[in-house]
């Protein structure tokens, strides 16, 4: 007797079934859409928000002052005259010495971790350089005004006053807080910055790059030199100029070791005055009106600059991804 098996009859899914998970799942991508869109637009509001309170704020020395704030030396808030330009000076000059430092130790460092370094060195490395990133700037400033201010102060000011004294930059009384004194703090605490953004493009680069150079019998500088750092040169540049907005808006260690001065000298050993300082300093005792006004106008114009800075230095980054997604 032979026994037929029967296969089971397998009834397909119905259409009711497929249609609702269909429905329900669109309904849900589209809750998702418009939440993250909501998101994104309140990161935006709150951009904007902040231009328009900054704004409003500052209109009391905007209407006294337009543009001849930027250009007055005069910070005197009995007679209530204002004039931002030695902040402005201030904030530019300790920054730029803070990059005249910071970038050459920085790329030196991404080229070392990434090129010549052994592979057990790079982990401990990378780590120990993103950590002092993490130390919080009132700490830096405590160390700088105990150790650093001292140090600046002999031999290193002692060294260059009586070796290029003869410069402007390196003229006056030797204080210690100074210019020199707050540009070496921000380069501390934006190497780790240029350095993980170097390193990171440096990364980026293919090996073909490197292996097309070995090939040709160039040496490993002249590898690194014509075909590595050209190949990631604006992202080492965006690097810079993240480090650079970090720089102009650094406040509380750039307060405690630049001794607070407001007044224009090209001498480094000078002591001086940041936006950032300023507003730290003075607003406490700010009387209402156009005194606050005069601050916030400084806080307006800080804003701006380094929210261009940050643009300008995303751009490239972005500029540079792109174009090594395309190859």
């Amino acid at each position: 007797m032979v026994t037929k098996l029967i296969p089971e009859k397998i009834e397909p899914p119905g259409p009711m079934k497929s249609w609702r998970f269909s429905r329900r799942s669109g309904f849900s991508d589209k809750i998702f859409s418009n939440v993250t869109i909501i998101f994104a637009l309140v990161i935006v509001a709150i951009l904007i928000g902040l231009v328009i309170v900054l704004a409003t704020g500052a209109m009391p020395a905007i209407t006294r002052f337009g543009f001849s704030f930027f250009t007055s030396s005069t910070w005197d808030p009995v007679k209530e005259v204002f004039g931002a330009l030695p902040a402005i000076y201030g904030t530019l000059l300790s920054s730029l010495i803070g990059l005249l430092i910071a970038v050459p130790i920085s790329l030196g460092a991404a080229i070392f971790l990434v090129e010549l370094s052994p592979k057990w060195l790079q982990g401990p490395a990378s780590l120990i350089i993103e950590m002092l990133a993490a130390i919080p700037s009132v700490i830096i400033g405590l160390w700088g005004l105990f150790v650093l201010v001292p140090v600046a102060r002999k031999p290193i000011e002692a060294w260059l006053s009586s070796h290029l004294g003869s410069l402007p930059f390196f003229q006056g009384q030797i204080f210690g807080v100074s210019f020199l004194a707050a540009g070496i703090i921000l380069a501390i605490m934006i190497i780790p910055i240029i350095t993980a953004v170097s390193r990171d493009a440096i990364k980026a680069v293919p090996n073909e790059q490197r292996e097309a150079m070995f090939a040709l019998g160039a040496t490993r500088w002249e590898t690194i030199q014509r075909a590595v750092l050209p190949y990631c040169r604006s992202g080492i540049i965006g690097g810079i100029i993240l480090g650079l907005g970090r720089a102009l808006g650094e406040t509380m260690a750039v307060t405690m070791v630049i001794g607070n001065s407001y007044k224009l000298t090209p001498s480094l050993f000078s002591p001086g005055a940041t936006i950032a300082s300023t507003i730290a300093n003075q607003f406490n005792e700010a009387a209402a009106g156009v005194p606050v006004g005069s601050l916030i106008e400084l806080a307006l114009i800080l804003f701006g600059v380094t929210l261009l800075v940050n643009v300008i230095a995303r751009t490239l980054v972005w500029r540079m991804t792109s174009v090594k997604a395309e190859k």
